[in-house]
């Protein structure tokens, strides 16, 4: 496999986003629905904006995170994709070798991550203020950091799912998303359906980070009960629309209870990107 050209990576990009949002995800803003303050427009935006800076030629991962952060607020002004990008920013850095993109380059950029990566990621992170970020101990993002990116990651990983990607090298990307989005593309030969079944994968899966943050970790996991009940019912279809009333009916009551799984949204985006990338 050759090296992408940073335009193909910056288009892969822009799709993997779009991908996402036009799936019915609950919870989630979605074409079908808007929600929590944000409309579907915003997310074009900031797939549009944030896809012309973040795959530039020869930055590092801390600039390509901190470039495409400002340039999303600059746009939209509020945080729609600060997880999309600390996720996509270390990928199109692995995209962006000779060899081209692998699992094993992208262990070898998270493992030569470096302290400035860490400072802009942090700075990138004040820009956006995401929802529900309290103090911490170690490495709080509001203090300077003095260790590399992939230290401060590692620390947070009990807690965040997507510094958990970074400490274990995108496993749940690799072995939980692709493999769902694959198998249920398979199973349906319809890419939107196959978006949300790997949505509610990783939302059956693991406590959503965005929710623990915001509202604790009883309600994420109380989520993540509905999710386990509502992903049986809907995998299991011949034909995913017929579930699509139930669906629906899920994401307004979520929303109407404040309730935004935003991490399983970000590893589903990471996912559409990887199987471009691959």
């Amino acid at each position: 496999m050759s090296q992408i050209p940073h335009q193909v990576i910056s288009q892969q990009y822009r799709d993997a986003c779009m991908a996402e949002l036009s799936a019915l995800k609950p919870g989630n803003v979605h074409l079908f629905a808007d929600g929590h303050g944000m409309v579907v427009q915003d997310f074009v935006k900031s797939a549009d904006v944030s896809a012309q800076t973040i795959a530039t030629p020869n930055l590092s991962v801390g600039e390509r995170i901190l470039s495409a952060v400002k340039a999303t607020w600059a746009s939209v002004g509020c945080n729609t994709n600060l997880g999309i990008v600390l996720l996509a920013a270390p990928m199109i850095q692995a995209a962006s070798f000779a060899k081209g993109f692998s699992q094993k380059n992208l262990q070898m950029v998270l493992s030569n991550l470096t302290l400035d990566d860490a400072v802009q990621a942090y700075q990138a992170i004040a820009v956006a203020t995401p929802a529900g970020l309290g103090e911490v101990g170690e490495h709080d993002v509001r203090k300077t950091p003095d260790v590399t990116l992939l230290q401060a990651m590692q620390v947070a990983a009990d807690r965040d799912l997507i510094a958990q990607q970074y400490a274990n090298g995108y496993q749940d990307i690799f072995n939980l998303g692709v493999s769902a989005y694959q198998h249920y593309l398979t199973q349906w030969e319809r890419p939107a359906w196959a978006v949300t079944a790997t949505y509610l994968a990783f939302l059956t899966e693991f406590e959503d980070s965005h929710i623990a943050r915001k509202y604790g970790k009883e309600m994420a996991q109380a989520i993540q009960q509905e999710a386990k009940n509502h992903f049986q019912s809907f995998s299991s279809q011949e034909n995913p629309k017929l579930y699509q009333a139930a669906l629906l009916a899920w994401d307004a009551d979520l929303k109407k209870r404040g309730v935004n799984p935003g991490t399983s949204a970000d590893l589903t985006v990471a996912t559409l990107f990887a199987i471009q990338l691959l």
